[in-house]
């Protein structure tokens, strides 16, 4: 083995990470407005550019690690906007200058009229927003268990992307794709946050939209691999074959399209628990390394989807564990360094998202 090699391989973080996806929360001060129905789900909670920079920031960079900022997306706001213009106060001061760029929430599926009003707001007002969000999960009704997003019981039953109630097997809803094709006009990336289920007909979306660059969040979200798990001692160690077929295919389709990134992030709603054994922890290297595999490293990025604590950033609520920044980023790299060369390693925890989201580095 070569010095250089030794080197690489005794190396446990990344020269530099940009954090792909975050969240600020406060249901204290804006419950009435546009948290409204975020202050629901939890009141009076508060989670802020001082919380982010205690538990990411610092610990990342006392790890020698350079920090290059990071990109905000949206928390199911009830005024996309209002939330944009908050997060937008903070990077004008002090609070959070390292914010680079913002994911703005937008009903791409309401009236065109509206949806082009507020894109062209945006794009005018709100220069640090790039790109969209719309959480679109869904495999059936919201009932706490069946959809995979509580952000989707906004639009309970509708699946913009494979059509309206009942089975699912239509098309994507025309005024969603309306909406979708205006980002286009407006030079905005969309975040694609959805069920496995969902990704064949989102494929066919980004092929017919090529011109906008879509990214995947939390691997594509595979759920519950080896089981719905708030146990980090839970033994099951079968795989569920089933959900992780239709999570394959869906991404290989998605790969085909040159159009469409993906985030390494939220690993924990895959296989919850999954750094509290080894057979967990050799699983989600081999969906990792599937993930790279299949989008090359120019169009993967890693994010901690930071915003309450290491469990439920991870997890989503599934788990009672989950990493920290510095062990996450930590146990990614460990995923990849023997395999990807220090260029592609580079885009992975810092390129890729500085380019997908057109922020400098």
């Amino acid at each position: 083995m070569s010095e250089t090699e030794n080197n690489k391989s005794s190396k446990k973080l990344p020269n530099a990470f940009l954090d792909a996806h975050h969240h600020f929360v406060d249901t204290t001060i804006y419950g009435d407005s546009f948290q409204a129905f975020l202050a629901h789900l939890i009141p009076d909670f508060q989670y802020l550019p001082s919380d982010y920079k205690r538990d990411v920031i610092d610990p990342i960079q006392k790890a020698g690690v350079a920090f290059h900022g990071s990109v905000h997306v949206e928390c199911i706001p009830d005024d996309g906007i209002a939330e944009a213009q908050w997060i937008t106060s903070f990077t004008k001061g002090n609070s959070a200058p390292y914010v680079k760029a913002i994911v703005a929430s937008c009903n791409l599926a309401q009236d065109s009229d509206k949806v082009e009003e507020e894109l062209s707001k945006i794009s005018t007002q709100l220069p640090h927003v790039k790109g969209i969000r719309w959480i679109l999960d869904c495999v059936g009704k919201f009932n706490g268990n069946d959809a995979t997003h509580i952000a989707t019981k906004r639009h309970d039953g509708i699946d913009y992307l494979r059509g309206s109630e009942g089975g699912y097997e239509g098309h994507v809803v025309s005024a969603f794709e309306t909406g979708f094709g205006l980002l286009d006009k407006y030079n905005m990336t969309f975040d694609l946050q959805c069920a496995p289920v969902q990704l064949q007909e989102a494929s066919k979306l980004c092929r017919r939209h090529p011109n906008v660059k879509v990214v995947i969040d939390h691997l594509g979200k595979p759920r519950t691999l080896f089981g719905a798990n708030n146990d980090k001692n839970n033994s099951n160690a079968s795989m569920n074959q089933g959900e992780l077929a239709v999570w394959r295919e869906g991404m290989k389709s998605m790969a085909q399209n040159s159009n469409v990134y993906v985030k390494i992030s939220m690993l924990g709603y895959a296989i919850p628990g999954w750094i509290s054994s080894q057979e967990y922890l050799n699983s989600m290297k081999q969906l990792v390394w599937e993930t790279v595999t299949l989008f090359g490293p120019k169009r993967c990025m890693v994010a901690t989807n930071f915003w309450k604590d290491a469990a439920t950033s991870d997890a989503d609520g599934m788990s009672d564990v989950g990493p920290d920044p510095v062990q996450f980023l930590e146990l990614v790299y460990g995923f990849l360094k023997d395999d990807v060369s220090d260029e592609d390693l580079e885009c992975i925890f810092s390129k890729t998202a500085a380019s997908f989201y057109g922020v400098s580095i």
